[in-house]
């Protein structure tokens, strides 16, 4: 293999899914304001719907936030990792990321986001309103509010995949569509 053809193989791949945007690597806050300008610019001109740049670039932040907390991919300086895309489905956009979870978390998610995934959108509002209103889930580093947050954000439900890596991990992906408002 050489290294032109490497590079090439992973750009022809994310043409193909019509992936406008993509980075792997670790995340931090610091990360949000510029890639989420980047991506705002991207999104506006391929749309004139401002409330999709919005939701958007509120999915990424989200997207972004799960990663930083909860990833196990970690390197020294305890960043976490992941993948994400954002790129062109149809008449709207995606966003997906993915990272490695522990498996019992994976059980967890798979659970949580199942519950998610059958709301519809009044129902995914109240829960969004009680979750703002109420303390923070045991164990969570954040309200709990984020899955929520993206499902409501969403043109169709969210979808979601976990592979098992080994006895100890999965790796988590989620896929979040978004259509002109």
């Amino acid at each position: 293999m050489s290294l032109a053809r490497d590079h090439y193989r992973i750009r022809k791949l994310l043409e193909d899914e019509n992936v406008l945007f993509c980075y792997s690597g670790p995340m931090n806050e610091g990360l949000l304001p510029g890639l989420g300008q980047l991506v705002k610019q991207k999104i506006a001109v391929e749309t004139d719907h401002p409330g999709t740049v919005q939701n958007v670039f509120s999915i990424l932040v989200e997207q972004i936030q799960n990663v930083i907390r909860y990833a196990t991919d970690r390197d020294a300086s305890e960043l976490g990792h992941g993948t994400l895309t954002v790129g062109r489905d149809g008449t709207g956009f995606f966003v997906t990321c993915g990272n490695r979870v522990e498996n019992d978390q994976a059980n967890r998610l798979r659970e949580k986001l199942t519950s998610i995934r059958a709301m519809d959108r009044d129902e995914l509002k109240v829960m969004y309103r009680q979750i703002l209103k109420g303390e923070v889930p045991e164990g969570s580093k954040g309200a709990g509010v984020g899955f929520v947050d993206i499902a409501r954000r969403s043109s169709q439900p969210i979808e979601f995949d976990f592979i098992t890596i080994d006895d100890q991990y999965s790796y988590f992906a989620l896929k979040a569509i978004i259509r002109p408002n």
